[in-house]
């Protein structure tokens, strides 16, 4: 009996499903607001981060967003959700990721450099002040992520929703 013939990587690679990742970062004040940022490019606030290029991890593209949207260079802390989206809005299906930033200061924000003009505007707002500007997808989002830090733990989404 002989054994299967297997395909070569290049082709079987080629047959594998796409999907898109993005990583954020949160961060929080003293009073466990959350750190939003303006973009100039959309309507919709965010958190720091940004979309993850070829060859790079997760963490290290929200090291690089930090860097390049806020002239901001410190260690990350850890995973707190893992959220799988859903197609929408003519975009693929894709994984995000977001990272805990740990407590920064009124200072620690005027300190950003808003140099690449991707961001107009940065501060620190309760969610329920914020949900207006944001989508409510990252709003779910954000919410899990408080959670995360709440239990000590990663929290697992689907579609912003918690699962676990």
């Amino acid at each position: 009996m002989s054994a299967p013939e297997v395909a070569p990587v290049e082709q079987y690679v080629s047959g594998l499903n796409r999907k898109r990742m993005a990583a954020g970062v949160l961060f929080r004040d003293s009073c466990g607001r959350v750190l939003f940022v303006e973009p100039s490019y959309k309507p919709n606030w965010e958190i720091p981060g940004g979309a993850v290029e070829a060859d790079e991890s997760p963490w290290e593209t929200a090291a690089r967003e930090l860097a390049e949207e806020l002239g901001w260079e410190q260690p990350l802390g850890r995973l707190l959700v893992v959220d799988y989206v859903r197609p929408q809005d003519s975009r693929p299906e894709g994984v995000i990721f977001v990272f805990d930033g740990g407590v920064l200061s009124g200072s620690d924000v005027d300190s950003f450099t808003f140099a690449d003009g991707e961001i107009v505007s940065a501060g620190f707002y309760p969610l329920s002040e914020i949900r207006p500007r944001v989508k409510p997808l990252l709003a779910a989002r954000v919410e899990a992520a408080l959670a995360a830090i709440d239990l000590g733990t990663t929290v697992l989404c689907d579609h912003g929703r918690r699962i676990a």
